[in-house]
């Protein structure tokens, strides 16, 4: 029973790390006037899938491959057919094609790196790991330059009509002369404010990344005691439930986003996760620690993940994507495909 009362505890920490971290970061970003692209394609981008990254090198390290590979594509399968499915059945939306091209063309090169070492080595080693974390750092540079560009080239003042420059300069002598009876206290005033609210910002950045590491380290711990417990194979347990638990950040997100109408929103936050989760995820967790593909059960006598997986992580992504490249819109068919196959995964890993 403690061991499930801490599997809890780990996923509430994991989820309130990951608000806490992603709150802190974008006040902090705010504060420093960072472009919102910015914000969008690094921060908020890293700290949803912070959980899946901390539970995947902490299980690496403690020499459980299984859990580092199967919260990797359990994460994305998640993310895809539950989350993005859900978002989509129950409100689907047009899509910016451009704005998916980057995130999908790194998704793609991480997941044809990620079926060559699965199909063909059999085993994930240091260099492929290092290579996948060159992407990250690559799609990184690429997302900063591109955020730097789009803000350098937007107009930041809109002309004036030439008769009406004199009311703005009059309108704006009276507001200086106004301003600078009150300038030092409003400064003292937006000093203070400033200093407490960055103060405020660090504090829980900092707060949030220590629960996720907390809450990953009783996740991995508690998650591993389980399945043994229940003679459950630790591949098993990190498809399901750790991936759905580490997927709650962008639940959450995809939740809010659809009550605010941005579900396109949604959908670009679950596919720069995806790409995050190879790239990041896998190549963090591989570099720390190489291991061999898991292989707790086979069909055919082939391993279970190669005939199941990785087919059904591509499917769910090709599902996903590709309708909204061609279409720039997604359709109420499209999430209840994706709903169907994730409950058919999710049947087949405790049936079979």
């Amino acid at each position: 029973m403690i061991p499930v009362l801490l599997f809890v505890l780990g996923l509430v920490l994991l989820i309130k790390g990951g608000d806490w971290f992603v709150d802190g970061a974008v006040g902090i970003a705010h504060r420093f006037n960072m472009p919102e692209i910015l914000i969008g394609a690094t921060v908020v981008s890293i700290g949803t899938t912070l959980p899946e990254v901390m539970v995947s090198a902490g299980g690496a390290l403690k020499g459980i491959g299984a859990m580092a590979y199967g919260n990797a594509l359990g994460s994305i399968i998640c993310n895809t057919a539950l989350i993005a499915a859900i978002t989509i059945a129950v409100k689907p939306s047009t899509i910016d094609k451009k704005s998916l091209k980057t995130p999908v063309i790194f998704f793609t090169l991480a997941a044809i790196i990620y079926v060559f070492v699965s199909y063909f080595t059999g085993s994930f080693s240091r260099i492929s790991g290092v290579l996948l974390l060159t992407l990250f750092v690559i799609y990184m540079a690429l997302s900063i330059k591109q955020a730097i560009a789009a803000k350098e080239v937007t107009p930041a003042v809109t002309d004036t009509p030439t008769d009406k420059v004199q009311t703005v300069n009059e309108n704006a002598e009276e507001n200086a002369i106004e301003n600078s009876a009150n300038s030092t206290e409003a400064d003292g005033n937006e000093k203070k404010s400033f200093k407490d609210s960055t103060a405020k910002d660090i504090f829980f950045l900092i707060l949030g990344a220590a629960l996720i590491a907390y809450g990953a380290n009783l996740l991995v711990d508690n998650g591993t005691i389980i399945a043994t417990a229940l003679g459950v194979p630790d591949a098993v347990i990190a498809l399901t439930f750790v991936a759905l638990g580490t997927s709650l950040p962008e639940l959450v997100t995809a939740i809010t986003s659809l009550a605010k109408g941005s579900g396109a929103l949604s959908l670009g936050n679950i596919i720069g996760a995806n790409m995050f989760n190879m790239v990041l995820v896998t190549g963090l967790s591989v570099t720390l620690a190489p291991f061999d593909v898991p292989c707790d059960k086979f069909i055919a006598g082939i391993n279970s993940s190669l005939v199941v997986d990785i087919p059904v992580m591509i499917f769910v992504s090709l599902v996903l994507i590709v309708p909204a490249l061609i279409r720039g819109k997604m359709s109420r068919i499209q999430g209840i495909v994706l709903l169907a196959t994730y409950a058919a995964f999710c049947a087949f890993q405790f049936i079979f």
